[in-house]
């Protein structure tokens, strides 16, 4: 589906091009055409390739989606996948943005993704200085602006994995929900990961040494974005090794309620074993038996085994296990 397409002339809008038009319009000097897409089915990504005279290979990976972020060059152009991250449902979901950048034209094809970009739009309109600058400070803009939504994303793993610490010495008696919990957010902070560190590589290519004649000017802003990634990607890493510490340590404490109980068994089986002993001993059917036929044989065994039991609860209470 068509979302807008538009020509910019030395940083000012022009015109609402056609579609039919475009090619046109690309053959006026100091002129870009800046065309956005979602989800868009076979017959529209084909008039695009023909009308930007776009590579076979880039448009497959633009028609297909679930690409791994990337940036490639073709000629003088530019083709660049961007995941969208969302939260829906308590669930990441990944959308793509695809992106092709030439001298003077700029297509963005987003897919799976109910995130729009019309606040690029209007915010490069408002600064036509900077959308002098071509397809570059476009292609830049569609990035940062992808990038400054993963934020919130991790603002919000780091908050729910300060709520799962709390409750695993709060709630230890669910330190099952909490280890479920923490694979939970593992999981997300794994899917945002992967959206971040092939982008952080492909970005890391637009500024410094060789670049693309496309981004020449931008590189700057290039640099900030592969500054924003870098430091999304250190505060997951930090998630990360945290949600890892937290699982070792739900763990040890589940193995030691688990051998606190195994000390209260072993320490009530050892009282119950010096009773069932003098009881054994005193049962027996024999004629001949100490205490025997003593009329005070009977109060004197039950005696003797409440007083060992007595004493091995009170050794045991005194160790810690009791």
């Amino acid at each position: 589906m068509l979302i807008n397409c538009v020509a910019y002339q030395e940083g000012k809008k022009l015109t609402d091009v056609p579609v039919v038009d475009i090619s046109e319009y690309l053959k006026e000097p100091e002129t870009f055409v800046w065309v956005a897409l979602r989800d868009p089915n076979v017959d529209e990504i084909a008039v695009m390739q023909d009308e930007f005279s776009l590579h076979e290979l880039a448009v497959e990976d633009a028609a297909r989606g679930h690409q791994r972020p990337k940036m490639e060059e073709y000629g003088a152009s530019i083709f660049m996948v961007v995941h969208v991250v969302e939260l829906e449902d308590d669930e990441l979901k990944i959308g793509q943005l695809a992106v092709f950048a030439g001298p003077n034209y700029v297509l963005s094809v987003r897919r799976d993704s109910a995130q729009d970009f019309l606040g690029v739009r209007k915010r490069a309109e408002r600064e036509p200085h900077q959308l002098g600058k071509g397809a570059g400070f476009v292609l830049y803009a569609l990035v940062d602006a992808v990038v400054d939504r993963y934020f919130p994303i991790v603002d919000m793993l780091e908050s729910e994995l300060e709520s799962i610490e709390d409750h695993i010495f709060s709630q230890k008696d669910a330190q099952r929900a909490n280890v479920e919990r923490l694979y939970a957010l593992k999981r997300k902070a794994l899917v945002l990961r992967h959206a971040v560190i092939p982008l952080m590589d492909a970005v890391g290519r637009l500024h410094g040494g060789r670049v693309p004649a496309v981004v020449a000017d931008t590189q700057d802003y290039f640099r900030d974005v592969h500054d924003h990634l870098f430091r999304i990607a250190g505060r997951l890493d930090a998630v990360r090794d945290t949600i890892n510490t937290a699982i070792q340590v739900t763990l040890s404490m589940v193995a030691i309620e688990e051998n606190d109980i195994s000390k209260k068994l072993a320490a009530y089986a050892a009282i119950f074993a010096a009773f069932t002993a003098f009881a054994g001993v005193w049962g027996m059917n024999f004629e001949f038996m100490p205490e025997l036929k003593w009329k005070y044989g009977y109060p004197f065994a039950l005696l003797t085994m409440a007083t060992v039991c007595g004493y091995l609860f009170r050794r045991f209470r005194k160790a810690g296990w009791l």
